[in-house]
């Protein structure tokens, strides 16, 4: 008999080749699952809600195990960290209800891309930001400007990367924000889901408008043509983070989703 858990893992990206399992390459599957195997050697792999790419950071990665005997959440959070390195920590555990798949009952996700801005890159955060440099500020209403066409439902092939596999290129997109902090910007994506480099092309594109290298007016025919050498750079991975994922509400896992149940 299995017991299931759902866990809130974090991790911090650098360190990593991404969240999914790799055959030599170190990623948050494969490391979680060693720590596992520790002390539950039949344990089968850790289940995660999304494949964060090489480098990218999470702080809310949805991971669902299956343990072979029933365990007090934080005697499980505790011994899974005991064989964890420092930059991957379990931050939260409990029992998972029968039937539950992080990935498949994913409503929706929040990325934040987050910018350093400034004369010169904070050494304490440049692990965890892009900072741009430049003299000027960035054009903030440009930026806003631009942000209405990626909103709603669309086919986003012009944001998404070569080696993307996935069925469709259409995606939803609820709500991009940008929220001046100490030193920089946060971009803030919330979607149903994403596609490989989406929310990194999006950020590094609208990078491009606020440095007045492309007009707030042009996303819109970006978006349209289907193309990606119409869109912006990729932006580095330091900058990206898996802040928060929304479930269906039926699982008690969580807050509901803003946006309503699925369809």
């Amino acid at each position: 008999m299995s017991h299931p858990f759902f866990l809130t893992v974090a991790y911090a990206g650098a360190g990593f080749h991404g969240w999914q399992i790799q055959t030599s390459l170190r990623s948050g599957q494969g490391d979680l699952w060693t720590a596992l195997r520790a002390f539950d050697s039949g344990a089968p792999m850790p289940q995660g809600t999304g494949r964060t790419d090489a480098g990218v950071h999470a702080r809310a990665q949805g991971v669902l195990i299956q343990a072979s005997r029933s365990w007090e959440p934080y005697r499980l959070l505790s011994a899974l960290n005991a064989h964890l390195p420092m930059d991957i920590r379990v931050m939260a555990v409990r029992p998972a209800p029968e039937g539950f798949f992080p990935r498949q009952h994913a409503l929706a996700k929040r990325y934040v891309y987050r910018l350093g801005l400034g004369a010169a890159a904070d050494p304490l955060l440049s692990a965890f930001r892009w900072h741009i440099h430049q003299a000027l500020s960035l054009d903030l209403e440009a930026m806003k400007t631009a942000l209405a066409p990626l909103l709603g439902t669309h086919d986003f092939s012009s944001f998404r990367c070569a080696d993307c596999v996935a069925k469709s290129p259409v995606r939803t997109i609820h709500g991009i924000h940008l929220l001046p902090v100490e030193g920089g910007l946060d971009l803030i994506f919330d979607g149903t889901s994403f596609l490989m480099h989406q929310v990194r092309i999006m950020a590094g594109t609208l990078v491009e408008v606020g440095r007045g290298r492309r007009s707030a007016e042009s996303l819109e025919g970006v978006l349209s043509s289907n193309d990606r050498r119409k869109a912006g750079m990729t932006a580095p991975p330091q900058g990206l983070c898996l802040e928060k994922v929304w479930y269906e509400a039926r699982w008690g896992l969580g807050d509901p989703s803003p946006w309503g149940e699925r369809r």
